[in-house]
């Protein structure tokens, strides 16, 4: 029963960004050695639409080491991307600390204390959606949006399964959260 009502959580994430954010943020993904993964780059290449769309005007790219010995956090992988693509530098803020959703949407909550930034749209793959806003709100984001991608190169199978772990983890975290445990 606890699968069922986790995979119907990961299904039911609806896209509804909104038409003006103070920042986008784009939630990390694994680099593959220099270079954003192909599930990476299908976030980053959403999140320039969005952003080419006027939604904001300006990132956070959020992400940690992926391995001792890497080259680039997956937030450096992210800007190095952005700015190939033609973003101003300047308009691109590093969270290089992240290894879980949970640290991502943290970390740049405090990004966007220290800028001022009161919205966010938050981007990622559509089934880690539910599991992105379900955090952003216990952290206390206001009004969060999400702009939802779906993979056409990820093996969803696997995603899922794996989102379905992350999913009961976040819980059992959130439980120890209002607990006062973590």
């Amino acid at each position: 029963m606890w699968t069922g009502y986790i995979v119907w959580k990961i299904e039911s994430a609806v896209s509804a960004p909104a038409e003006q954010a103070d920042v986008g943020i784009i939630l990390g993904a694994s680099m593959w050695g220099e270079e954003p993964s192909p599930g990476l780059r299908e976030r980053l290449e959403h999140a320039l639409e969005e952003y080419r769309q006027g939604r904001f005007e300006s990132f956070i790219v959020s992400g940690g080491l992926d391995a001792p010995g890497m080259k680039y956090t997956e937030a450096e992988g992210m800007r190095n991307y952005l700015v190939q693509a033609g973003v101003p530098e300047e308009r691109i803020y590093l969270e290089n600390e992240a290894t879980s959703t949970y640290e991502n949407l943290l970390f740049s909550q405090q990004i966007m204390q220290e800028q001022g930034w009161v919205t966010a749209l938050i981007m990622t793959h559509d089934y880690h959606g539910s599991r992105a806003m379900e955090i952003a709100r216990v952290l206390g984001y206001q009004e969060p949006t999400i702009s939802l991608t779906e993979s056409t190169v990820l093996p969803m199978a696997k995603h899922k399964s794996r989102e379905v772990l992350a999913y009961t983890k976040w819980k059992m975290d959130r439980a120890l959260l209002a607990l006062g445990w973590r």
